[in-house]
C-alpha cells in the first residue's frame, strides 16, 4: 500500500491550497481516509477525515469552515481544500488511510494503517 501526498507549497495568509492524496495497493473504496498534521516539535493531530464510500466528514474545529476533505473512488484519491490558511496551519500534512475505522476515534491517529510521507505547507503572515 502506498500513499502519495502532494499540493502542499509557500503561501500568504488568506490564500488556499488542494492538498492530494493518491493511493495505490488498497480497496479504496472500502478504506476510511484522513489528514493529520505535524507542526515542528509537536504531535501529530487530527486534521479531517472521510469515511468509506464518502459517507460521512469529520474536522477539527481549528479547521472546520475553512478546509473540505473529499474523496474519487474512481481515481483512489482523496483531497484536502484549505481555505483561508492562517500563519498557525503551518505544519507537514499527512494522509493516513483505515481499514477498518471506529467511528468514536476517528480523530486517533492509532486507528490508521497506513501513512503518507507527508507534504509540507508554509503559510506566512
Amino acid at each position: 500500500v502506498q500513499l502519495q501526498a502532494s499540493g502542499g507549497g509557500l503561501v500568504q495568509a488568506g490564500d488556499s491550497l488542494r492538498l492530494s492524496c493518491a493511493t495505490s495497493g488498497l480497496t479504496f473504496r472500502t478504506a476510511s481516509m484522513a489528514w493529520f498534521r505535524q507542526a515542528p516539535g509537536e504531535e501529530r493531530v487530527f486534521v479531517a477525515a472521510i469515511r468509506r464510500g464518502g459517507g460521512g466528514t469529520y474536522y477539527a474545529d481549528s479547521v472546520k469552515g475553512r478546509f473540505t476533505m473529499s474523496r474519487d473512488n474512481a481515481k483512489n484519491t482523496v483531497y484536502l481544500q484549505m481555505n483561508s490558511l492562517k500563519p498557525e496551519d503551518t505544519s507537514v500534512y499527512y494522509c493516513a488511510a483505515a481499514t477498518g475505522l471506529i467511528l468514536s476515534a476517528v480523530r486517533d491517529r492509532g486507528q490508521y494503517d497506513y501513512w503518507g510521507q507527508g507534504t509540507q505547507v508554509t503559510v506566512s503572515s
